[in-house]
């Protein structure tokens, strides 16, 4: 919201001592300075082991790490995601390596990344989210398989197989025979990977706080060096010159087999970001992920990766997990933790080089099992596509990754095509009328089985058929118009109603029968524009269209809402007070697309705050309420066109004497005596406007008014002061049913614009540590006077 000059409401003197954000600008930075030490120690084992597990050189993990960290924390969408080698990549590569070569594998790499670039470019990541959830969570859960099985060889001091179903025939050989000192490390670093974070704190100190992959690889280096034991140690290049193994061009006749292969990793690696995206989007509250960039992010990232000799890059989890949780705020941990790679084994690669391999091994053996989810599981087996996913998992396994999730694609499309015969019809006949209830999506796959429902009503009946679905195809319109024309040609009749979506209405307007039904109209509809207007509807008692009412929430919406009412009914956290007028016509939850929980809703005549010394402390108790109470962020005051208490006000409604019936009417509305005032009434500037004109300033101003009146109370004063809550003001007009948002820089209703209209966010330059949300999504800081 914004003022002009002369209407804002006072506010403090502003200090000039430190320029706002300043401090907490520098606690940023320190958070990301320690995040990003956090993800280094994190990143330097997993990616080893992952290069490990690839069969590509162990340096490569590393440049990996290093590019992920700096181009994709510099290009991409993302604010906290951590991009580096991804477990979920590791067969792609492996069998890429086998059949192309490594240099090759590093040109496929690089192809992968320039289209991601072009992907991002053309705006359609989103595109890559229209993949199965349980498609790429069966996908993952069966590279972990895979892995786990194949380096368990290597911890019992053996070599992996050729395929998952050799390593578990060879491995009851592997565990009789093979007891080496590798066995001994793989155990170390299991057991303390497993029990790191479960030993109890000491003082201030908890075990999370040093990364469990540090700890256990670091643990099992020491104890075999110090204790000489025979194992295979981790060989790196002599110096980063020699490390350079970058892209080769193919065979001629390999092109058709490339070309598969920059498709897959593209896709994978894609899918596999964005998801884990907008997974660690919901363990920050800062700026949401912005998909197209992020694309471009990775992509750029997996250009250089391959350009340098690293292998593919993706967004990982495990890493943005542990980012977020270090309290990473911005991309600069990201960053950091990429140089701090860098240096690290710059300088000292000789501590790399006394990592044991089986070390690495049993790190990935523990990641791999940790990939296979249960939470993941249990929450696809309450959406029953929980075979998808084991199907998914069990095809990336025993046959191959591609051909795994090929199957899992195939049949998470079975099953989404199933559910669209999914149909539920309930007939039952009520004071001799027959009612049917359909549900569900009405498509052609459905039709046979409504056909036979219609077709066993007794000819001549009333039939009242009750449409609850969301969608309706030509075919399914048909078949019903068509019982009904010869359903009412016997002597029968059909009142057809739609809950959700006109479907049959708007299909019926050039073919309707002789008797044709007015549907039910939309949810938010009035009731009169959802009943035929007879004589009979006219005398309804309201009582009797609230029972009515009732029974169709009952019927259409509240099973759907019990689970959120059940989470609800013991506290709610409103995002603002919600301070509007009495009329009928004024639904706030509507123009603001809420629900319950929400708003905290304050509703008069004329939606008046009186000022703080006021006598009447109704609206006062509210305001108090939700300030001090429910701390809601942010106060809204909403006015509204053909307003009828700003109308009473331009005619003197509140002054001289009134009738019996309406003193308490006059007395009201004395308290938006100073919005007339505002508008210069006083001196005649609303005389000779016509009369809609003069209700939308008078209404404007009245909304600036109040907000000034919320300021005199001393509770949202001391907040609005320590920017913990905001005042904003909004204006709907009836006629255009549009929202306007007050500007305090012109003092002047702006609409409000549509979505796609809308910039990214941009935080408030006068805006502090603590920044409020105004009400159209965008930051804005908390000042001392209203703002949106």
């Amino acid at each position: 919201m914004r003022n002009d000059a002369q209407g804002a409401p006072p506010g403090p003197p502003e200090t000039t001592s430190e320029r706002p954000g300043t401090h907490t600008d520098r606690k940023g930075v320190a958070a990301d300075v320690g995040a990003s030490l956090v993800v280094f120690l994190v990143a330097v084992p997993l990616s080893l082991g992952i290069a490990v597990a690839s069969g590509a050189p162990l340096i490569a993990g590393i440049i990996a790490a290093v590019v992920g960290g700096i181009v994709a924390g510099l290009v991409g969408g993302s604010v906290v995601q951590v991009s580096g080698p991804a477990a979920g990549l590791t067969i792609i590569v492996a069998d890429l390596i086998m059949t192309y070569g490594w240099r090759v594998t590093c040109l496929i790499t690089l192809l992968a990344g320039l289209v991601q670039l072009a992907l991002g470019a053309f705006r359609i990541a989103r595109a890559a989210l229209a993949v199965s959830p349980a498609v790429v969570h069966g996908m993952l859960a069966g590279v972990g398989v895979t892995i786990a099985l194949a380096q368990l060889h290597v911890v019992l001091g053996g070599a992996p197989q050729s395929s998952a179903l050799a390593n578990i025939t060879d491995l009851p050989d592997q565990i009789a025979h093979n007891h080496t000192a590798a066995v001994a490390v793989g155990v170390i670093t299991i057991a303390i990977m497993f029990g790191w974070n479960r030993l109890p704190a000491v003082g201030r100190v908890r075990p999370g706080m040093i990364p469990a992959a540090l700890v256990a690889v670091g643990t099992a280096t020491v104890i075999a060096t110090l204790g000489r034991w025979e194992v295979e140690t981790v060989a790196l290049p002599a110096s980063l010159a020699d490390a350079w193994n970058g892209p080769m061009l193919p065979e001629p006749g390999q092109w058709h087999g490339v070309a598969l292969a920059v498709a897959a990793v593209a896709m994978v690696a894609s899918v596999e970001s964005l998801l884990a995206a907008i997974a660690v989007d919901r363990l920050h509250s800062g700026r949401r992920v912005q998909l197209n960039r992020e694309l471009c992010g990775q992509g750029a990232a997996n250009t250089v990766s391959g350009a340098l000799g690293g292998l593919p890059i993706a967004g990982v989890i495990v890493r943005s997990t542990a980012n977020v949780r270090a309290g990473a705020r911005s991309p600069l941990s990201t960053i950091l933790h990429g140089v701090w790679i860098l240096l690290f084994v710059a300088f000292f690669a000789h501590v790399v080089e006394l990592i044991p391999m089986p070390a690495l091994a049993a790190l990935l053996v523990f990641i791999g099992v940790q990939m296979v989810s249960l939470a993941h599981l249990r929450d696809l087996r309450k959406h029953h596509e929980a075979s998808v996913y084991l199907v998914t998992l069990s095809g990336v396994v025993f046959i191959g990754l591609l051909e795994g999730v090929f199957i899992g694609f195939a049949l998470a499309m079975i099953v989404a095509l199933r559910r669209l015969t999914k149909l539920t019809v309930v007939t039952e006949e009520r004071a001799g009328r027959v009612h049917v209830a359909v549900h569900g999506s009405l498509t052609f796959l459905g039709v046979p089985r409504l056909a036979h429902v219609l077709r066993t009503i007794p000819a001549g009946s009333s039939v009242d058929l009750d449409l609850h679905v969301d969608f309706m195809d030509h075919a399914a319109f048909e078949a019903i118009h068509a019982w009904r024309v010869d359903h009412e040609r016997t002597g029968g009749s059909v009142d057809i109603d739609e809950v959700h979506e006109n479907w049959y209405e708007r299909s019926s307007t050039r073919s309707a029968p002789a008797a044709k039904t007015i549907p039910k109209g939309r949810w938010w509809a009035p009731w009169d524009m959802r009943r035929e207007p007879s004589g009979a509807d006219q005398a309804v008692h309201p009582l009797g269209l609230l029972t009515a009412g009732a029974r169709e929430y009952h019927a259409s919406t509240a099973d759907q809402m019990r689970s959120v009412m059940s989470r609800l009914s013991h506290r709610h956290h409103p995002t603002a007070l919600f301070v509007t007028c009495a009329d009928s016509r004024v639904v706030p939850n509507l123009i603001t697309a809420s629900g319950p929980g929400d708003l905290f809703t304050l509703r008069n005549l004329g939606n008046l705050v009186p000022p703080h010394d006021s006598a009447d402390g109704s609206a006062g108790a509210a305001v108090e309420y939700a300030v001090n109470v429910l701390r809601v962020p942010s106060i809204v005051v909403c006015g509204h066109s053909h307003c009828g208490a700003m109308r009473a006000l331009t005619e003197g409604a509140h002054q001289g004497p009134a009738e019996e019936e309406s003193t308490h009417i006059r007395r009201w509305l004395a308290n938006g005596s100073a919005s007339l005032r505002r508008t210069g009434a006083d001196h005649g500037e609303l005389a000779g406007l016509p009369s809609s004109e003069a209700l939308r300033r008078l209404a404007q101003a009245n909304v600036v008014e109040q907000l000034g009146n919320l300021m005199g109370y001393p509770v949202v004063r001391e907040r609005v002061e320590s920017g913990e809550l905001t005042l904003s003001g909004m204006y709907y007009d009836l006629e255009t049913a549009k929202v306007h948002l007050l500007d305090a820089e012109t003092g002047e209703f702006s609409p409000v614009r549509d979505l796609q209209d809308v910039p990214e966010p941009v935080p408030h330059p006068r805006a502090g540590a603590a920044a409020g949300q105004s009400l159209d999504g965008s930051s804005s800081g908390a000042s001392s006077r209203p703002s949106c």
